[in-house]
C-alpha cells in the first residue's frame, strides 16, 4: 500500500505541475518576469543557443531540489521526496516536448504525426504568433484547447 501512495503522489504532482506551469507562464512569464521570457517570443532578441528564458528551468528546479532534500533528510517529510520526483518528471516531459519536439533546439527526434502532437504544435504556434507580453493564448503545454485539434481555418476564437 505504501508504494501505491508514493506512486500516486508522483502522478498527482506531475498532473498538478501542468497547472503550475500554466499559471507561471500566464502570470509570471507574461507578467513580472517578462524580461526573462521576452527573447523566447522574439527571435531578434536571441544572442546564441541559450535564452534568458532558460533561467526558468533553474527556477523550477529549486522546489524540486528542496523536496528531494527535505524528503530524504527528514523521516516525517518522506513524501516530499516523491513530490520532488514528480516535479522532475514534469520538467523532463516539458523539456522533451517544448525544447526538443516543438522548438527543435535539439535534433533528437522528428515531428510526430498524430492528432495530439499536431494539436500541441498548433497551440504552441498560436501562443508564439504574438510576440508581445499581452494578447497571447494557450499558456499550458500538455492540456490543449479542443479547437487546436482542428485545422487553423476551422478555429473559432474562444
Amino acid at each position: 500500500m505504501d508504494i501505491l501512495i508514493k506512486i500516486g503522489v508522483v502522478i498527482a504532482t506531475v498532473i498538478f505541475m501542468e497547472f503550475v506551469a500554466w499559471f507561471a507562464h500566464k502570470y509570471i512569464m507574461h507578467g513580472l518576469l517578462w524580461s526573462w521570457h521576452e527573447d523566447h517570443h522574439d527571435p531578434m532578441h536571441k544572442t546564441g543557443f541559450f535564452e534568458k528564458n532558460d533561467r526558468f528551468f533553474l527556477v523550477f528546479a529549486i522546489p524540486s531540489a528542496l523536496c528531494y532534500m527535505l524528503g530524504s533528510f527528514y523521516a516525517n517529510m518522506h513524501l516530499l521526496l516523491f513530490v520532488g520526483i514528480g516535479i522532475s518528471i514534469y520538467g523532463l516531459i516539458y523539456f522533451l516536448i517544448h525544447d526538443v519536439y516543438i522548438h527543435q533546439r535539439f535534433k533528437w527526434f522528428r515531428q510526430l504525426d498524430n492528432k495530439y502532437s499536431r494539436a500541441v504544435l498548433r497551440a504552441h504556434g498560436a501562443h508564439h504568433a504574438v510576440q508581445t507580453k499581452e494578447d497571447c493564448e494557450s499558456f499550458g503545454l500538455l492540456v490543449v484547447n479542443p479547437k487546436f485539434y482542428k485545422k487553423r481555418k476551422d478555429w473559432v476564437k474562444s
